[in-house]
């Protein structure tokens, strides 16, 4: 396949909609930290997006039918993220308290970000061979130990928010493999016990104190609480229409913490409004909606299952961060995908979205 006919047949409304995000997160980074010390984050993300753009590009013209054809390179890779995963928590940097960092020289990463596109592999890999015998419980125990590996390493970061995409992923998999729905109840079970495992044995208490803090948003308004409440004042105060780029109170005057990651939606909500949010939401839609087309439209089990784990991927984290944000879920520190601040997220979904690219125009 020439390189003109390959650029026919990549998916350009979805490579479009990821450029607006991106435009977006760069808006408001710059509008939220212009002027300030925080203005590197602009500077740093905007590096990022050319890396990122660069990255997905050349991925898109490899033939990454090798994941689904060479199981032992799959393997490979799966094997050096836990390694990876060990490492961190042995070398790892610890931020925002958690030892989620792995630093090599002056460059840093977070391999957690790595994990969630390898495991996306692996069961897209399993499920595409297995997908007929989908009804034999030890197929479940099998894909789940895939993940159950890498979360356990990601929990004693701890990190329970990546822990939990990983789990979204799997279960969301598993359901569009065709499981039983005994066989669902029973994961869900299994998920339940896992949560338990990790309140007794691996959160943090400060982890703890934003759960209890969501159940309670008062009880702690100028400690643990202090978030969630300046989160939620930035979003009132941006009304229907915003109160306008550069110009929001929570955001320029830093009342509102993490504004460039965990809570970008909130600075962005503040300065754009309700109908900017609208115009977020709809952006996410449609990336949702092309990836899912393109699962549908999949000549194989692999693209599809594939296809459909990026799609879960993405939608988990944005989910989970605007919940948080408007506080219908606790703190977990999961960034808002191509908008928050932050390398390694956002090479990894530019790489996913590579591959999609790459499965797309191949139809393989």
């Amino acid at each position: 396949m020439n390189f003109a006919s390959q650029l026919k047949k990549f998916d350009w409304i979805l490579i479009g909609a990821v450029l607006v995000l991106c435009a977006l997160s760069l808006l408001t980074l710059y509008s939220i930290n212009y002027g300030k010390p925080g203005f590197i984050f602009f500077q740093k993300q905007a590096f990022f997006v050319i890396l990122g753009l660069a990255a997905m590009a050349t991925i898109s013209f490899l033939d990454t039918r090798i994941f689904k054809n060479y199981p032992s390179f799959l393997i490979a890779i799966y094997l050096l993220v836990i390694a990876l995963l060990v490492s961190t928590l042995i070398f790892g940097k610890i931020t925002r308290g958690t030892l989620s960092w792995l630093k090599v020289g002056e460059i840093g990463f977070e391999p957690v970000e790595l994990a969630k596109l390898v495991i996306i592999l692996i069961l897209a890999k399993y499920f595409s061979l297995r997908h007929v015998e989908m009804f034999r419980i030890r197929h479940i125990i099998a894909s789940g130990v895939y993940v159950l590996l890498p979360a356990s390493l990601i929990l004693f970061q701890p990190d329970l928010g990546s822990a939990i995409i990983l789990g979204a992923i799997w279960i969301g998999l598993v359901i569009l493999a065709g499981i039983k729905i005994r066989h669902l109840v029973l994961v869900l079970l299994v998920a339940g016990l896992v949560f338990g495992f990790a309140w007794t044995s691996a959160l943090r208490p400060y982890q703890k104190d934003r759960i209890l803090t969501f159940l309670n948003p008062q009880r702690d308004p100028f400690g643990t609480s202090y978030n969630l409440i300046q989160s939620k004042i930035a979003i009132g105060e941006g009304g229907i229409f915003g109160r306008g780029l550069g110009q929001g109170i929570q955001g320029r005057l830093d009342f509102l913490p993490e504004k460039h990651s965990d809570f970008i939606f909130a600075a962005y909500a503040e300065e754009w409004g309700f109908v900017g949010v609208l115009f977020l939401l709809g952006v996410y839609s449609v990336i949702f909606f092309r990836l899912i087309k393109i699962s549908l439209k999949s000549t194989n089990n692999f693209s599809r299952i594939f296809s459909a784990g990026v799609c879960l991927m993405i939608f988990a984290e944005v989910f989970i961060n605007i919940s948080v944000a408007l506080g219908l879920l606790p703190i977990t520190g999961i960034s808002l995908p191509f908008v928050s601040y932050g390398g390694s997220g956002l090479l990894t979904h530019f790489l996913a979205l590579g591959i999609v690219q790459s499965l797309v125009a191949k139809r393989a």
